[in-house]
């Protein structure tokens, strides 16, 4: 009989798979056989010069509190509130902002706010793949359901198929990880409508958590609809380890939407501090707090990383690959030469080229490359996959 508790179990069995890739795949592999790693979104170059500026002004101390415990930060939730409300358009208050380490963190928050043991949660799938054992760690369940193929747009008939008297949140993740997909306002307010109906009858509201971490990266001028803007029991996470590749210094924040009912919005605005302190005190370390108004201002090369996608998506598309052109992200989606993406990823590794096998994602037949790769990195892998493309591949020009 184990000593750990039942969600500490479950909440291991489900990321398992996440972990066993994630501490064996470059094992006895000498660093310099590496061409280019593409698996997870870190950084490969050196942090953007404005970002180590605005971290090591933040932290010199100008008062004697300067490190004393701190919560969400006033001004920290003032500039957030008037930024985010400027870019979807909505009229963010202050204290609609929870500050959270990372994305992650206000995911985390909003799942102990909203869920209690037994309760379910949709999540996409392919999707990122920590919902589910953040989800186990609360004894709530995670109910998979999957994107509409082959474009992987929201599918709202099978959610709607997939809500239960437990259903109390439904996850949508806009920009999409792994897929780049981004969702239409006419998509998003389908999904409004039906979690309308669906929460009357319930008798209680389902609510959206809108994953927006990627909100920012974005291709070819796209546009951008959060779905706080169509249904009002929305609740935002974001994080700037993305806009600034840095997902090591963690900051982010949970937002409500301005348009929840008041008396929903008050109670979350209170619970939040409460369940952070109960959560093991999850708050930004201050330094991270004092400089967002600088965070807010940087941002990585996108036409850059553009030009990255467009370099591996024309090359993979021309040797027979299937993929998806991501809208945003860093990352390109596709299906593995044969529908069979542990042994490619394999291959390709033998040549010294690292990308992620779609197990990860609970879609075996496909394959995940991360693009924050530097840009002599995506030449270097080339071969290699030229050298994997399906068999009957074209050959290159």
């Amino acid at each position: 009989m184990s000593i750990l508790s039942a969600r500490a179990l479950s909440s291991a069995e489900a990321i398992d798979t996440v972990f066993s890739f994630f501490s064996s795949y470059r094992a006895g592999i000498d660093d310099r056989d590496v061409r280019a790693d593409l698996t997870f979104g870190n950084p490969h170059e050196m942090p953007l010069p404005a970002l180590v500026a605005a971290i090591t002004q933040r932290m010199q101390p100008l008062t004697p509190d300067w490190f004393a415990y701190k919560t969400s930060e006033e001004e920290a939730r003032s500039v957030i509130a008037e930024a985010l409300g400027a870019e979807l358009g909505l009229p963010f208050l202050p204290e609609d902002i929870a500050m959270t380490p990372g994305a992650f963190g206000a995911i985390a928050l909003a799942f102990s706010l909203l869920l209690d043991p037994g309760d379910e949660c949709i999540i996409p799938l392919p999707g990122w793949f920590c919902y589910a054992t953040t989800l186990r760690a609360r004894n709530a369940i995670p109910v998979p359901v999957p994107l509409a193929e082959p474009d992987f747009d929201l599918d709202v008939a099978a959610i709607e198929a997939a809500i239960t008297p437990r259903t109390r949140i439904v996850v949508v993740n806009t920009p999409h990880n792994p897929t780049g997909v981004i969702y239409s306002r006419e998509r998003l307010a389908e999904l409004a409508a039906m979690l309308t109906r669906k929460s009357r009858d319930l008798g209680r509201p389902v609510f959206i958590l809108s994953d927006e971490p990627y909100r920012r990266i974005r291709f070819d001028g796209v546009s951008f609809t959060s779905p706080a803007a169509v249904y009002p029991h929305t609740l935002i996470d974001y994080s700037y380890g993305k806009i600034l590749l840095a997902p090591g210094l963690r900051i982010g924040y949970l937002a409500l939407s301005p348009s929840m009912p008041d008396a929903d919005r008050e109670a979350l605005r209170a619970a939040a501090v409460t369940s952070q302190v109960g959560g093991g005190w999850t708050f930004p370390d201050a330094p991270l707090q004092y400089a967002v108004g600088d965070l807010e201002r940087i941002g990585i090369d996108i036409a850059g990383l553009q030009r990255k996608r467009d370099r591996l998506h024309g090359a993979l598309t021309q040797w027979g690959y299937r993929m998806t052109k991501p809208q945003g992200t860093f990352y390109l989606w596709g299906r593995a030469p044969g529908g069979e993406s542990t042994g490619f990823t394999r291959r390709l590794a033998a040549d010294g080229v690292f990308v992620m096998p779609g197990t990860l994602f609970d879609r075996p037949a496909d394959f995940r490359i991360s693009l924050t790769g530097s840009a002599e990195m995506i030449e270097a892998s080339l071969p290699a996959f030229e050298a994997a493309a399906p068999a009957d591949a074209p050959q290159r020009r």
